[in-house]
């Protein structure tokens, strides 16, 4: 068991902009779907690994990190952290992400998005990720201007069970999984292209990480709940253009996962782009200590930039 010390000071949530490059907003301004008042508390500590780790989400937000405008490409993307849909290792898969893409000109818009092991989730725990994407993505676009992005370059980014999640919002952005709260839930879920890192991408199999599996659907879910959270039977045409990463030897997130999204995506002649490296495990990140991994970074860069 891993020991954690808690710094309370270092994650304040704030609902305004704090500076015209940052800033913090709540996704759900009148009422957070699916969510009843508990006393559980918001926890957010270093692990041992030194990694931001949260856990027991409250208040879902976004953190927005803007390029300056000279330097900006009119792209943006939303950055799922995972985590096994227990925690989220915010900065390792998060902030540092997002810092990464404002260097090259992209907009990086960091998730914090709800987790079912909470208790203050009411019910349909499985659709609880997924309504906080969607509110997101629907988010930036109702900022595109006023943040110098295109509305129809924006994308998504998801590492291990954050990688789930958006290939969730992938394949179900059509779904409507939370009632209308106001104007910006007019707006598409659609995501224009998604990078999904050492994904979960099925429930089913034994592909399946057995830790967001039991998150999301608990120990004994029936078929139809493993069916509807394997995202690779839900691939069609209109899928977005896809770009996946993964390492072979990856014995937490099987390298299978990332095969059958791939291999869903050209059976319904969706463009996709997969890298698979021998070497580098599960939840490498950035991986800036591997000479060879550290590289994928910039083969999405590569292809992000040819995009239509």
């Amino acid at each position: 068991m891993k020991h954690f010390k808690k710094y309370t000071f270092l994650i304040v949530l704030v609902t305004m902009k704090i500076s015209a490059q940052h800033a913090i907003l709540p996704l759900w301004p009148n009422k957070i779907p699916n969510q009843k008042e508990t006393d559980e508390k918001e926890d957010a500590t270093f692990n041992d690994d030194g990694i931001l780790w949260i856990t027991n989400v409250q208040e879902p937000t976004i953190e927005v990190y803007l390029p300056t405008k000279k330097t900006a490409t009119g792209q943006a993307v939303l950055i799922f952290p995972g985590g096994g849909y227990y925690g989220l290792a915010y900065d390792w898969e998060g902030t540092d992400i997002a810092k990464a893409f404002n260097a090259k000109g992209i907009a990086g818009i960091v998730v914090k998005y709800r987790l079912p092991w909470s208790k203050s989730i009411t019910s349909n725990k499985n659709i609880v990720p997924l309504q906080d994407a969607q509110r997101a993505i629907r988010m930036v676009r109702q900022n595109a201007g006023e943040w110098n992005i295109s509305p129809n370059k924006i994308g998504i980014m998801g590492f291990s069970a954050g990688g789930h999640l958006a290939s969730t919002l992938g394949t179900h952005y059509n779904e409507k999984v939370y009632d209308r709260q106001d104007d910006i839930d007019d707006l598409s879920a659609r995501p224009d292209f998604m990078a999904l890192v050492y994904p979960v991408i099925t429930l089913g199999a034994v592909s399946t990480h057995s830790g967001s599996r039991k998150s999301l659907v608990g120990d004994n879910p029936t078929q139809e709940q493993i069916d509807y959270l394997s995202n690779e039977k839900h691939v069609d045409k209109n899928t977005p253009t896809t770009f996946l990463v993964h390492a072979a030897d990856d014995d937490g997130v099987s390298v299978e996962n990332s095969i059958l999204f791939f291999r869903a995506l050209r059976e319904e002649g969706v463009s996709a782009a997969m890298h698979i490296y021998p070497k580098g495990g599960h939840g490498f990140s950035l991986a800036l200590h591997d000479p060879v991994l550290r590289n994928w970074i910039n083969l999405f860069f590569e292809w992000v930039e040819q995009l239509d």
